[in-house]
């Protein structure tokens, strides 16, 4: 009997430990930058960066208050900063003085930094934050290279966008 109930322990604690590996691989999308979509030409590879922020800065992340519009990174002294990534004052903080669109620390390996900087030269691409979330309760921004779109760019996306709506439409018709 003895041994049945440590068994039964046992049991219990590795699914414990199951349960806490699933709960922490979960990802929990607060902001996205749909804009970018329309406006920029994507690159496949995504880079996912952690940020240096202030306490009541996550506070403020926590409750959504964030905005992703126009914002971009840069690389200086080897080291990447994003700018107008828009955090909110947090309402119970203490601290009188905030600027909310304060530059904020990337925190990425070196090998990456280096890779984003020679296509940045060479190719001309810029750095733009597509969605920012938790993983493992640490605050990450999902970072992409991207070229910028003319008008007859973004229009041609339009067309294409909605042509594949009308083909849906009639797939679904057709079906029912």
């Amino acid at each position: 009997m003895l041994k049945n109930q440590f068994f039964g322990c046992f049991f219990l604690i590795s699914l414990f430990n199951y349960c806490k590996k699933v709960c922490f691989i979960i990802m929990k999308t607060i902001a996205t930058n749909k804009k970018a979509v329309f406006d920029f030409f994507l690159e496949k590879k995504k880079y996912h960066a952690g940020i240096k922020l202030l306490g009541n800065e996550v506070k403020s992340i926590r409750l959504g208050k964030i905005s992703l519009n126009n914002s971009y990174a840069y690389i200086k002294n080897n080291e990447i900063f994003i700018v107008n990534l828009s955090i909110l004052k947090y309402p119970f903080s203490c601290c009188m003085q905030y600027d909310e669109n304060r530059t904020k620390k990337l925190l990425l390996r070196k090998q990456e930094i280096i890779q984003i900087q020679n296509k940045i030269k060479t190719q001309g691409f810029s750095v733009i934050p597509l969605k920012v979330y938790f993983e493992k309760n640490l605050v990450k921004v999902e970072i992409v290279l991207a070229k910028g779109k003319k008008k007859y760019d973004k229009r041609n996306s339009l067309k294409e966008k909605a042509a594949q709506l009308s083909i849906q439409k009639n797939l679904k018709k057709i079906n029912y």
